[in-house]
Formats: C-alpha cells, structure tokens, sequence
C-alpha cells in the first residue's frame, strides 16, 4: 500500500506535537514505522489520507460500537450542535444520559459525568479515600486506570510491595500510598488485607484487563476482592471505563455477578466524544460536592455534544434485545478464525476474549494463555509486529500493540471477519 501522505503528515507532527501524536497509544512504537494518518471513517471502516480502506478493530480504542458514523448518533449530534456547544449550565441531556446509565448498570444509583476515562479513575479514589478516611489504593500489575499520578507505577515480581513511580513528574510521595499486586492473585490479596485491610481505602481493578491485552479476570479473584473490601470497610471500584457497555450492557460487573461499590465509566458512554463517568450507590456519592466535602468539577462535564452523543449510543444498544449477542457472535467468530488459521501455519497463539473485545497473544514457550502481566511480558511483541504489517498492508487495522485489545462492533458483517481471517491465514504462514 502506499502511504506517502500519511508519512508526510506525520513528519510534518513531528515538529510540531511531541512524538508526533497526542497520544502515545497512536505512536506505533510497539510495531515500528510512522503511524497511519486517517481522514474518514464510516461503518467497520476507515480511509486514510493516501486513499487505502482498512478494516477497523480499533474503533477510536473502544467507543464505537455501533461502528463510525453511526446515522443516530451523526443525527443526535447535528440536532445539538446547532443548539450550542457548551453552556456551563444543567441541561435536560445531562439527566438522560445518567438515566440511562443508571438504568443499565443496576451498581449505580448516582452517577457524576466527567471529561475522560482519566479524570473518573481519579475522582473516584478520591472519592474513596474521602468517605473512608483512609490513604491506600491497591491496584494491579498491568492494569492502566488512566495517566493519574499515584496509578502510574510499576513494581517487581513480589505479590505485593510500595509501589515505585514509573514516569518522570510522579513523585515518591504521590505513589507512596500505593499497594500493588499481581492480577488474578487471589492469594495476594487476601494476605494483603489480613496485614493491612484497616489502611485501604479502596481497590482499584479493571474486571476485564484491556491494558495488557485482554486478560478477564478470574471469578474467584473478583469475588475475594469484593469479600475482602467488605470485612475490611474499603470500597471496591471497578474500572469499567474499557469494558462498560461492551462486554455487556451491564458491563463485566453483570458478567460476573458481582457490585462494586464504585464504578469508572468512559469511551462506549460518549458514543466517541470526549467523555467519563464515575458513579455508585447514593450513600458514596453524596460524599461528592455539593452534597458533601470530596471535591470535584470540571467547566465541560455534561457537554452537550458528548451526552448528545452517549444517549443516542445507549439507546441503540439497550433498543436491541439481540445487540450483544450479535457482539459476541462476531467476536467469537474473529476470535476461532484467528486461531485455526495460527493452528494451521504451526503458530503458538492465544486468542483471549470478552463480549466485544479480544486479543492475540503470540504465546512465550512457557505459556499456554494469559493471566497476568507476568504471561503477557512473555510473550514474543516482534512476531507480533510483523503480524501487524502483514495485516495492515492487507487492509486491517490492529491495535498497534501486543498489549492493547482489538474491539468488534455491530457493523462487522461475517464477511469481513472471514475476509480478516484470510488475510491474517497469510501472513501466519509468512512468519
């Protein structure tokens, strides 16, 4: 394929943006080469500036579900905009969108909207240490919860220790009050609360992992940390900003069977505009203010567009009884094609899934899945960027990482998938 504008573009960002990109998930750092630039998307699909069609199991990262340019939401958004885009005021929308989520994730009974995935992880551990009283957070080992200072570090193989920062500008104070442990590590957790529960505030957890691949988590290593926060007074948050309204439409919370305290919303719920959520039972979030003393605001919360948009997504998805099943069939069918075809060509591989997400892992030797961030390092991230652009000069378009989940929407027909089959049937027999 030739993509000489799009390098063009590209060299063009790099004088200008750092790294060329806004953000380092577009940079593709994982596969090497200049990123694609794009200049439309419509359905599965989107078209770069050089004119190349590509099959899209990116989806803007997640958002878009009912795939690009979805007529009601290009509809929902033309109506708004021609009313204002901003007001800095309450609007009838906000309550419709909130209504609508209170509806769909039966956890939830009041719910505050924010601007981005980030800004709900952050309001909601402050939240949780605000209404406890108390400084810890116990977070996982290959869960990103968003780029929030005290959740950006990283520590070695022990099952639990004081976490180190991992970025230049994290102080050694801000990460202090950070536990971390291995995910899927029911033990782990258990220890750590028998030796420090009184100290947690809260734990923070993606139910589903989407940040080092699709990775679910086990069902007993959810409940134990739903049984741990309860003994011990801590809040339990979900971080379903990946796997809310994706992997279900109650999210992974009602695959599971299991009520958080707290729960982080965000991409599928602004139906591709610029939007998070954090909500929970009334009890907690009355602690917000105005209700009460935990501080939060934000000048475009509620946005017009965003909740123009995020209603119109979820209408769509809970209007059709037959949306999610249709979801994890396609997912299913990606998911089988790509390992048959891996099968075939004698390719070590696991291809983990959850409703419309998944991944595949190019399996280390030791390994016959993926479990934890110490599997997902195993695994071989240079078959993965050939992989990559053998896809990508067929005409699909991957996550850029082996760490990064590919997502489905209802706009993926058979023959796409099967055609994506093909194309990756190829290029596992060129490794």
């Amino acid at each position: 394929m030739n993509r000489e504008k799009s390098r063009q573009i590209f060299e063009k960002a790099l004088t200008l943006i750092p790294g060329g990109v806004n953000s380092p998930a577009r940079a593709f750092g994982g596969v090497g080469g200049a990123p694609v630039v794009i200049d439309r998307a419509e359905g599965p699909f989107l078209f770069d500036v050089d004119g190349n069609r590509y099959i899209d199991y990116v989806l803007s990262w997640g958002p878009m579900i009912l795939g690009h340019a979805d007529p009601r939401v290009v509809e929902a958004l033309s109506l708004s905009i021609a009313k204002g885009t901003s007001f800095g005021a309450p609007t009838q929308a906000e309550n419709d969108l909130s209504e609508l989520v209170v509806k769909l994730v039966p956890s939830i009974e009041k719910v505050r909207l924010v601007n981005s995935g980030t800004e709900a992880t952050m309001s909601a551990i402050r939240l949780a240490r605000g209404y406890t009283g108390r400084d810890k957070i116990v977070k996982f080992i290959g869960c990103y919860h968003g780029h929030v200072d005290s959740l950006l570090v990283a520590a070695g193989s022990a099952a639990a220790t004081l976490a180190v920062p991992n970025s230049p500008g994290v102080t050694p104070g801000t990460a202090a009050d950070t536990i971390l442990l291995e995910y899927n590590d029911v033990e782990a957790v258990r220890r750590t609360f028998a030796e420090r529960g009184a100290e947690i505030a809260g734990v923070i957890v993606e139910p589903v992992a989407g940040n080092m691949g699709c990775v679910p988590g086990k069902p007993e290593f959810l409940q134990a940390l739903r049984d741990e926060t309860k003994k011990a007074g801590a809040l339990l948050i979900f971080d379903e900003v990946m796997s809310g309204f994706r992997v279900a439409k109650g999210g992974a919370q009602e695959v599971y069977g299991i009520d958080p305290d707290l729960t982080t919303l965000g991409k599928v719920i602004g139906g591709g505009l610029p939007v998070g959520a954090y909500g929970g039972k009334a009890e907690f979030m009355n602690a917000v203010i105005p209700c009460g003393k935990v501080f939060q605001a934000g000048t475009l919360s509620g946005n017009p567009l965003a909740t123009a948009a995020g209603i119109a997504t979820l209408k769509a998805l809970d209007e059709d009884s037959e949306f999610y099943a249709k979801i994890d069939r396609t997912t299913a069918r990606l998911a089988d094609g790509l390992s048959q075809a891996a099968s075939a060509a004698g390719v070590k591989v696991s291809v983990q899934r959850c409703g419309g997400m998944a991944t595949l892992f190019f399996l280390g030797d030791e390994d016959d899945a993926v479990v934890d961030w110490p599997s997902a390092s195993r695994c071989d991230t240079q078959k993965f960027a050939k992989f990559f652009w053998k896809l990508l000069d067929g005409g699909v378009y991957l996550p850029c990482s082996q760490f990064e989940a590919m997502f489905t929407s209802v706009a993926h027909s058979d023959e796409l998938i099967d055609r994506t089959v093909e194309i990756a049937a190829d290029a596992f027999r060129s490794l």
